[in-house]
């Protein structure tokens, strides 16, 4: 909670960190950001769950954020990030005796930095990420673990970006991922963690068995497993759907499957994402995801979807190769796509926005989608991952089987 601090421990072991500061009113918060620049994350200090976090991308949104943040935690000054776009986020959940440190899984979210960990969805082993860079995470890990002299559970969630390794938070206790992490590798962390209170070390742990030697066990499972998060929105009218850093899951479900893509189907089953195997997918996205979505679109024709999009992003994907039909925004008259969702003319949904008046501008479309039960992405990683857990479903790849038995395998 004290960023001042968190740096200095950081410093010491050679952890980069994003830059960063601390403002205890406007003017200060302005002096901030004009030194770190935008976007920036902003919080108040000493809140769960992401609670009244925000990124923001001008001093117009920081005024106003900065106003909430008072009124939720009036005591405490409000704390300020460089926002790091575009970076794979990654989760850790470690256990360390106050010496040693064991890992118990590095976990690579889907969605990119920006959205809470307890609503993206994320996957073990990490689905991308280089050799290198899972060692670098590890490093950070056992450096923060000892320099903290954590005597129990570690959480610590960083972000990958052009191939450095920067760490947002270290948090010395249990994260909702740890149950997850102990499915998926068969280890009772809460156990772990509970007999090192009560004085054992993990060198005891390992000769009882409890823990194992392999510091890299969980890069060498024969199965891929991703957690996905359940959002409550259809039991709440008028709220919007879009995610971001203030968590709104009420709940996560576990995929699990040889590769990565059938796991992530399976993941969107269980949370109750109806899978569409066939029909229209709508693409609207801010211009710096335009790129980024094309292969995915061209994966979905391929498979048969009819691809429309508003004005800017059909033109985009027609002059990459992907035949696309122009549909209306709710701003440019009727028929337009709330009506096309209404009319069940769409199956897929892929749209990400900038700024609030964007975010404003789409909320109709989120809302029609999440009333008619329609798939929703708003993040690029997202849509890709989605693309390819439909294509495995249309493989017909995805068979039911007991947990034990991809643990009985050799």
């Amino acid at each position: 909670e004290d960023r001042g601090k968190f740096a200095e421990i950081c410093r010491e072991p050679g952890v980069a960190a994003p830059p960063h500061g601390e403002a205890h009113d406007l003017a200060e918060a302005r002096s901030i950001a004009e030194r770190i620049g935008y976007p920036i994350v902003v919080r108040p200090s000493y809140v769960l769950g992401g609670r009244a976090m925000e990124i923001v991308y001008g001093e117009n949104e920081l005024e106003r954020f900065v106003t909430e943040a008072a009124a939720a935690s009036p005591e405490h000054p409000v704390l300020l990030d460089r926002f790091l776009e575009g970076a794979i986020e990654v989760d850790v959940d470690a256990v360390c005796d106050g010496t040693d440190v064991f890992i118990g899984a590095v976990m690579e979210h889907i969605e990119e930095a920006g959205v809470h960990s307890g609503d993206s969805s994320c996957a073990i082993p990490p689905a991308t990420l280089s050799d290198d860079e899972i060692a670098e995470v590890e490093r950070i890990t056992r450096a923060l673990a000892r320099r903290l002299g954590v005597r129990g559970l570690l959480n610590i969630q960083l972000a990958v970006k052009d191939e450095r390794v920067w760490v947002l938070e270290a948090n010395p206790r249990a994260s909702r991922t740890v149950p997850f992490v102990s499915k998926v590798t068969g280890i009772p962390l809460a156990k772990v963690a509970t007999r090192i209170l009560l004085g054992a070390t993990l060198a005891d742990l390992v000769a009882e068995g409890l823990v194992p030697a392999d510091d890299r066990h969980y890069l060498r499972l024969p199965f891929t497993s991703v957690k996905a998060a359940v959002l409550p929105f259809g039991r709440f009218p008028g709220v919007d759907t879009v995610l971001g850093p203030e968590m709104r899951s009420t709940g996560e479900v576990m995929g699990i499957d040889r590769s990565f893509e059938v796991a992530f189907a399976k993941s969107q089953l269980g949370g109750g994402t109806r899978v569409p195997r066939k029909g229209t997918v709508f693409v609207s996205v801010r211009e710096s995801d335009k790129a980024r979505v094309v292969e995915v679109v061209k994966l979905l024709h391929s498979l048969g979807f009819k691809v429309i999009a508003t004005s800017g992003t059909q033109r985009f994907l027609s002059e990459s190769g992907v035949p696309t039909e122009k549909i209306n925004k709710v701003l440019e008259g009727r028929p337009h796509i709330v009506d096309a969702i209404m009319n069940g003319e769409v199956q897929l949904v892929f749209n990400t926005t900038e700024g609030p008046q964007a975010l404003a501008d789409s909320r109709s479309l989120r809302r029609a989608a999440l009333l008619h039960k329609v798939p929703y992405y708003t993040t690029p990683s997202g849509a890709v991952a989605a693309a390819k857990g439909i294509r495995a479903y249309l493989d017909g790849d995805l068979e039911v089987r007991t947990l034990q038995s991809y643990f009985s395998e050799p």
